[in-house]
């Protein structure tokens, strides 16, 4: 587990998430010509879980989902 600290909406909030996870967020960013504070922003501001750690990790598994779901259909 690895304490990171992210600016967002102007403050500054620390998250915990496993070194892999963390990795995977940043190329999730990059595949989306966003920020990484940009990405954890809008993951925070549409979160259904009350643990932004939690956010990121369920966000991450979502994009790999989608991208594996996409390449099974020939997209």
């Amino acid at each position: 587990m690895v304490k990171r600290t992210v600016r967002i909406a102007g403050h500054t909030t620390s998250v915990s998430i496993e070194e892999p996870f963390w990795e995977a967020l940043k190329d999730v960013a990059r595949s989306r010509g966003v920020s990484l504070s940009g990405l954890v922003a809008a993951i925070d501001a549409e979160r259904s879980t009350p643990n932004l750690s939690s956010a990121i990790r369920l966000a991450v598994l979502a994009h790999y989902r989608a991208a594996a779901a996409q390449g099974a259909s020939g997209g």
